[in-house]
């Protein structure tokens, strides 16, 4: 059986006050939001630790994160995650770091438990643009070296959905199922701008398409291109 916490209202207003607050004040100081990542993540543990959700009538805490955080409960988890993983990193360092690299912070202290070296991360993620600090976490997870990279959000209609999969999917086969999505993406916008450049005469921009679909090609193939071309020449 288990055992339902004894709710402290006063306190569980106050923290349920003070989340409404910061997401309210997020979506007015949007340039500004990192400044509070670090209270909030506490809120919401103690929200999930003392089951404060049931306050709002709520039947569960991801009821509540529904509620709170519609767009991305997956940022709430990493808030939470920052709280309970960088105890041995200063409130106010992390503040200083911002959220986005706090969030990488956590995952070299999972990796890496009690051997976890916070000053040394500490300084990369002050001293290292974004990016870059990414790179070096991804090198020290994975042991290889990584392109910087972003995720991409677009709005695409579901009448649309079938001619995009259906072109990931050809360009799947043709390139490799070890090929990524974004990859075969690529290779599909390489082979427009360098059939429309090619059309319209506008060298400067076809070299780099062209490039880009000939290292797409087995190591094989690119010698026989090659070959070709010194012949052609």
């Amino acid at each position: 059986m288990i055992l339902t916490p004894e709710i402290d209202h006063r306190r569980a207003a106050f923290v349920l006050g003070k989340i409404n607050d910061i997401l309210s004040w997020e979506k007015t100081k949007e340039q500004e939001k990192d400044a509070r990542f670090v209270e909030l993540g506490e809120y919401l543990c103690e929200v999930r630790a003392k089951q404060y959700w049931r306050i709002e009538k709520l039947k569960s805490f991801e009821e509540f994160l529904e509620k709170h955080f519609a767009e991305s409960r997956r940022k709430a988890y990493y808030l939470m995650c920052v709280h309970e993983k960088l105890t041995c990193i200063p409130k106010c360092d992390l503040r200083q770091v911002g959220w986005s690299k706090a969030v990488e912070l956590t995952r070299v202290a999972r990796k890496d438990g009690e051997e976890f070296d916070s000053a040394t991360w500490l300084h990369k993620a002050k001293s290292l643009p974004k990016e870059s600090f990414k790179g070096e976490v991804e090198r020290h997870l994975t042991g290889k070296e990584t392109e910087p990279w972003e995720i991409l959000y677009f709005k695409a209609y579901k009448s649309q959905l079938p001619v995009i999969e259906q072109a990931l999917e050809t360009a799947g086969l043709m390139l490799g199922s070890d090929k990524s999505r974004g990859y075969c993406l690529e290779m599909i916008c390489a082979d427009f701008l360098a059939g429309v450049s090619l059309e319209a005469g506008i060298y400067d921009a076809l070299l780099p398409s062209l490039t880009r679909l000939v290292l797409g090609l087995p190591k094989p193939k690119i010698r026989q291109l090659l070959e070709n071309v010194q012949v052609m020449l």
